[in-house]
């Protein structure tokens, strides 16, 4: 199918239009798609090659059951085109999912993105649409769109109601959420014309989601909201990584300290989970966003509490690439060093803000030469993380293709992503392969440590003395 190959309007009840085609909007279009048949999705972006590569066999990005679900609705009633203009113009829903990063300078997000959406929209718009926020958003977003619609739309009879609709999907598991969603959180202002619009886009939603699994609020609690869970969600893996140091050197074990935490019913047994740190495009940036809130409203001590949380992921990775360097007798200037998984976590490609990234560096930092595999990961990005030009060694980065050649000779093996394959190794055949001693640094703790010392490996797990 030709990029942007339309189909006729008269066929559908309604037509959906999603702004984007990252990690929330083609995956979200797709799933709306396969359960809202009577509705038209068309995903736009600017980008051509991101379009073209939603419109063929190897889609852009990665997700367990995305490119089936693709394929059975692709055509029919979801489509992607870099038509954006034709895109916003016929839509009666404008969803708008471009990324919204933390600015490279200064504070706060990068909502130039943001901007440039809102313009397009009241500049294409020639009927009155609902527009509705996918992106993470600081509070208040809805109103700088709002200045905007106001100052360049068409006609003064022309209404853009916006609605704030953030995602919940996880990274890995973004169809199963999206299928079986435990909330939908949909926030409209308090006014008439506010209200009918939340109406419209529950409705949608309805069509799978069952109706108390959909939470409406106002505007401003639906932008906080989403900022606030990916906050209490970092803060609660900051946490657990806090004990894991305690653990330690105290001589518990923080597998256990998870069962004894978990079991209580007012904490719970998610996000429990001690690792190298949490990465990827939501927790880091949103708890930056939040911190940046609280300053700007003049919450000093608050923005000092969020800022912790950061401040300990990133001991988290500082402290496991010192205790690399230590347990290897405190020098690893010219080892091999095997690094399985780069991704932030399982079942994606996604390398943004992953822990991998930081950990890698240090290493190089130390004289280690890197031999690096993920299976999904994109080696053309994993490469961009350690420029020439910032003096990381290119002659030390080594990008394999599988696990077994990766570890070949290596004096140690980093474990940084929690991928299943890595527990279903052959690690007998792995040791041979390796120079002795033999480490491993379990920074998921993924792996059996008593079979694998018995094989012969020095194992290092977090949390475990």
């Amino acid at each position: 199918m030709a990029s942007g190959t339309p189909t006729p309007s008269s066929e559908f009840e309604m037509n959906i239009c999603f702004v984007g085609a990252g990690y929330v909007g083609g995956p979200t279009a797709a799933v709306m798609a396969k359960f809202c048949p009577t509705i038209k999705f068309t995903v736009v972006d600017l980008d051509r090659r991101r379009i073209d590569g939603w419109n063929s066999d190897i889609l852009p990005i990665y997700e367990p059951g995305l490119q089936e679900l693709v394929e059975a609705m692709r055509g029919k009633n979801l489509f992607f085109s870099t038509d954006v203009g034709k895109g916003i113009d016929a839509a009666d829903i404008v969803m708008v999912a471009v990324n919204t990063p933390n600015k490279p300078f200064g504070a706060g997000y990068d909502l130039a993105a943001y901007e440039s959406v809102s313009r397009s929209i009241a500049q294409h718009s020639n009927s009155s649409k609902i527009i509705v926020e996918k992106s993470t958003v600081p509070v208040r977003t809805a109103e700088r769109m709002r200045q905007i619609f106001d100052s360049n739309k068409k006609r003064p009879d022309i209404q853009l109601e916006i609605l704030s609709n953030p995602e919940f999907l996880a990274e890995g598991t973004a169809v199963k959420n999206l299928e079986n969603p435990d909330r939908v959180l949909v926030g409209g202002l308090e006014t008439k014309e506010g209200q009918e619009a939340v109406r419209v886009l529950v409705e949608v939603y309805r069509k799978w989601v069952p109706a108390n699994r959909i939470i409406t609020t106002n505007l401003w609690s639906s932008e906080l909201g989403k900022l606030a869970a990916n906050a209490m969600l970092a803060q609660r893996v900051s946490s657990m990584n806090s004990m894991s140091a305690l653990c330690e050197v105290s001589g518990a074990n923080v597998e256990e300290l998870k069962r004894i935490l978990g079991s209580d019913p007012r904490i719970g047994s998610q996000f429990l989970n001690a690792s190298v740190g949490f990465g990827g495009s939501c927790l880091e940036k949103d708890l930056c966003g939040l911190v940046y809130l609280c300053e700007s409203y003049h919450l000093d001590e608050v923005a000092d509490y969020w800022r912790s949380v950061l401040k300990i992921n990133d001991y988290q990775k500082a402290r496991f690439s010192r205790n690399v360097v230590s347990k290897m007798f405190d020098n690893v200037k010219g080892k091999n060093i095997a690094i399985y998984g780069f991704a932030f976590k399982k079942d994606t490609g996604d390398i943004r803000l992953s822990p991998a990234i930081d950990i890698c560096r240090q290493l190089l930092k130390e004289g280690a030469r890197l031999f690096i595999y993920d299976p999904k990961a994109s080696h053309v990005e994993m490469i961009a993380e350690f420029p020439a030009a910032q003096g990381f060694p290119q002659e030390r980065i080594s990008l394999e293709r599988n696990a077994y050649t990766c570890a070949t000779e290596t004096h140690a093996i980093c474990i940084l992503t929690d991928w299943t394959e890595f527990k279903n190794l052959d690690y007998e055949r792995i040791y041979r392969s390796m120079q002795k001693p033999a480490f491993i640094f379990d920074g998921r703790n993924l792996l059996d440590a008593p079979q694998l010392k018995a094989i012969g490996f020095h194992v290092v797990s977090i949390g475990k003395q």
